[in-house]
């Protein structure tokens, strides 16, 4: 009984949800309508410092060069990706970050590592946290209906998805390790 409080009490803290207070802007893209690809890239464009990425999918070789770029030009660029779906893309550009010097990892623990996020210089003074149903593909712009929320300006939210990113990080392979096919 006591092993079982003990684990209940490290799990609690983990899963609860926060309310935050709601600063910075908010700028909301609907695909196809609107270009959320362009916004994105011109987002990582903007980092200075750190760029944390999840991935479900990354197939767009526009997203990889942004990212690359910013890798370059000396910006931390680590990423996050679901396993099988890199395994199964043969489109994905993951392996090619992985190949650049990019540092990534995979994530293998859930049946879909869904999330899709970037977090641009989330421990910086004005951070941005980039999320929605958007994948970062060819067809989540031009053939499907998505949404991007590019929010800018709220500390307290980026410090939590950088937590929340750090955790998954902290249970996902080296892709080195990830033993794909």
């Amino acid at each position: 009984m006591k092993i079982w409080l003990l684990l209940l009490a490290l799990w609690l803290p983990a899963t609860q949800a926060a309310e935050l207070p709601a600063t910075g802007t908010v700028e909301v893209l609907f695909t196809p309508w609107d270009d959320a690809e362009g916004r994105l890239i011109q987002a990582i464009g903007s980092a200075r410092r750190t760029l944390h990425v999840q991935a479900f999918l990354l197939t767009s070789r526009s997203i990889a060069r942004a990212l690359l770029a910013a890798h370059e030009r000396g910006i931390r660029v680590e990423l996050l990706a679901d396993r099988e779906m890199v395994a199964k893309g043969e489109n994905s550009q993951v392996p090619v970050l992985h190949a650049a010097g990019i540092a990534v990892h995979l994530e293998t623990r859930y049946a879909s590592a869904h999330n899709k996020i970037v977090l641009i210089d989330a421990e910086e003074q004005d951070p941005v946290v980039i999320t929605g149903s958007y994948n970062f593909t060819f067809s989540a712009q031009a053939r499907n209906s998505e949404n991007l929320l590019i929010l800018r300006g709220n500390r307290p939210l980026a410090r939590a998805y950088l937590a929340n990113w750090r955790r998954h990080r902290a249970e996902a392979l080296p892709f080195a390790e990830a033993q794909l096919p």
